[in-house]
This record gives structure tokens, sequence and C-alpha cells, in this order.
């Protein structure tokens, strides 16, 4: 999994898709299933594109411990877990586009913290500039998608406690999509 992405010196949440993120204990960090891993690689490949070699490894880890998803960076390293439930309930609602949005959101994130892109408006917050990046990566991973259906309504039920509401968020996760050479996909704006 690629992104880049500045340290702090003591462990962040950068972003947590749920609310209870105080119940992650970190010695409870696994190794990521074949399928998290095979999911993550696409949106790696995707990132790749935009970045080259200037997107540095962060881990994956599957974490029963961790709210949903969450980006942490911490001492040097950037996580990105998921909660084998989560994973699993979001694969069963929105198949591999939910899972592959949901990763690209937080990576967004990483992104955002070390690159700049046109199409980010400095306005936005960072939950807006990482559903932007996560356009753009989906943009990457299926230019001529026809409908982003599952991936979007995958965005729209697990925002993090942050997340402005969803009129706002479309237009960002569109602008990133439009800019990185998505073209024909529908942009439902219901939920």
């Amino acid at each position: 999994m690629a992104a880049a992405l500045l340290m702090p010196l003591k462990a962040e949440i950068l972003c947590a898709l749920g609310r209870d993120v105080s119940s992650y204990k970190p010695a409870s960090d696994q190794r990521p299933s074949s399928d998290a891993l095979q999911l993550a690689s696409s949106v790696n490949a995707a990132v790749k594109t935009i970045c080259g070699t200037q997107c540095p490894t962060m881990a994956l880890f599957r974490n029963s411990t961790a709210q949903n998803a969450m980006l942490i960076a911490d001492a040097g390293q950037a996580k990105l877990l998921y909660s084998p439930q989560f994973l699993a309930a979001a694969y069963d609602a929105f198949g591999d586009s939910g899972i592959v949005a949901i990763i690209a959101h937080e990576v967004g994130h990483a992104m955002d913290a070390t690159m700049g892109a046109a199409f980010i408006k400095t306005g936005w917050t960072p939950e807006l500039r990482a559903d932007a990046w996560a356009g753009c990566i989906l943009a990457r991973l299926n230019p001529g998608l026809s409908s982003l259906q599952p991936s979007l309504s995958a965005l729209a039920k697990y925002p993090s406690p942050s997340h402005p509401g969803w009129n706002l968020r479309l237009p960002a996760i569109r602008a990133g999509y439009t800019q990185c050479g998505g073209a024909g996909a529908k942009f439902d704006a219901r939920k």
C-alpha cells in the first residue's frame, strides 16, 4: 500500500471511520487478509500513477479493536488499519468497489499530507481533500466506469465524525475523479 505521509513525533489518528477510536489497541495488529491485501494492492497501483516513486510504503493491518478503518501516523510509520468485522460488512453491502473506495479515502489523507493538486480547493476540510483524492484514485483504477454507485454508497455510509454532509462530499469526489481522467461515470446525488 503506497502513500506519502509526513510523520508526527507521537501517534496521531489522521482519520477514523467510526466513533470509538479509544478502543484501538496497537498490540492487536495482525497481518491483513489476502483479500484485503489484494484490494489494497490495486489502490497502491493507482496511487503510483499519481505520485510515482515519491510514494513510500504504508503498512496495512487488520485489528479487531480498530474502529472500522483508520489511518494512523506514528513515529515515522503510517498504518492503515481495518476491523475484520467492518470489512466483511462493507463487502457484503458494496462488494470490492466499496472496500476500494474506503481504502482510497484513507490513502487520500496520506496523499493530502504531502502533495498538492490543482483540483484540491484550499478551503476544503481535510475530509473533503481526502474525498477528492479518493475520487482521483478511483479514476485511475477505472477511468471509463459507467457507475460509481457502490463506491459512492460505501463512502456515504461510513463517514468519519468530522465529515461534512454528503452534498459537500460528492462534488469533491467528482472533482478528483474528473481531474484524474475519469469520464462517463454517473455521480448519483443519493446516498
